[in-house]
Formats: C-alpha cells, structure tokens, sequence
C-alpha cells in the first residue's frame, strides 16, 4: 500500500495523507480466531486528524469537516476493521474504509435536478392505458355495466 515515491495514504490524486499524520491502535478482536482469539491484537483503529492535517487546503478541510460531522470526534477521523483474523488484512480493510470516506466527502456535491414535465405523448399514453386497464377490470366485474 505504500508507495516508495509518495509515502502515505493515498486518497485521490491530489490528495495522499502522510503516515505521520495517521494512528493505528490495535485490540483484541471478536469473532472467529479459535485459540489465538485471546491473544492476537487483530482489530485496527485508523485514525486521522481532520482538524490539525497539514495537507489540506482550508476549502478541504470544511468541506470534510461538514460532511463527516457526525462520524468526527473531537476532528479526528476513525476507521475500524475486526473482520479479519489476521492484523495485516484488517490494516488494509480500515485503510480502504478511511480512504473511501475521505474520497467520498471530498467528492464535488451532485448537480442540482431540473424539474422536467412530461410530455403530451407521455400523458396520452398513461391516460389511454388507465383506461385499458379500468375496462379490463369492468370485464372482470359480476355487476352489470351501465350503458349511458
């Protein structure tokens, strides 16, 4: 995972966060293990402070700030991965996790929908088989049908 070239963790192109800024704590994990279970470390916390990294612009950091509230503690950003039973490959899970939720907050937000109307064809064509479907079910009826 990390380059030779570049060392850290790369996010997007523009964006690799250096190792120096990232904390990894180890644990015991749950799950499956079988006698090793209560002796290995293998869960991984990653954790990246948002607040105080120095390789983001001012617009990036508000930007992750705002769209990452809710998982921010005290502007530290947190990945965990115990799914694995060796620490090596949950390392990579939590680095996947960090850098899709770097990625994805600091993707540009979507264009805006323009409301469109439906055209006259469009609202023949739904109108024309309510009515298919309305004298379909008056078929299906035990009542006798009104002649007008």
């Amino acid at each position: 995972m990390p380059s030779p070239v570049r060392p850290g963790l790369t996010v997007t192109t523009a964006l690799t966060i250096p190792r120096a800024e990232l904390t990894e704590r180890f644990s015991r994990s749950s799950g499956p293990g079988g006698q090793g279970v209560n002796t290995t470390d293998s869960r991984v916390e990653l954790s990246w402070d948002v607040a105080r990294s120095a390789v983001l612009s001012d617009a990036q950091r508000r930007r992750l700030m705002e769209r990452l509230a809710d998982r921010l503690v005290d502007g530290v950003l947190t990945a965990v991965a115990s799914e694995h039973r060796e620490q090596r490959r949950n390392r990579d899970a939590a680095a996947r996790r960090l850098r899709a939720l770097v990625a994805d907050a600091l993707a540009p937000p979507p264009r805006t929908r323009r409301p469109t109307r439906a055209t006259r064809g469009s609202q023949e064509r739904r109108l024309s088989a309510k009515k298919q479907r309305s004298a379909t079910k008056q078929l299906r009826s035990s009542k006798p049908r009104r002649e007008d």
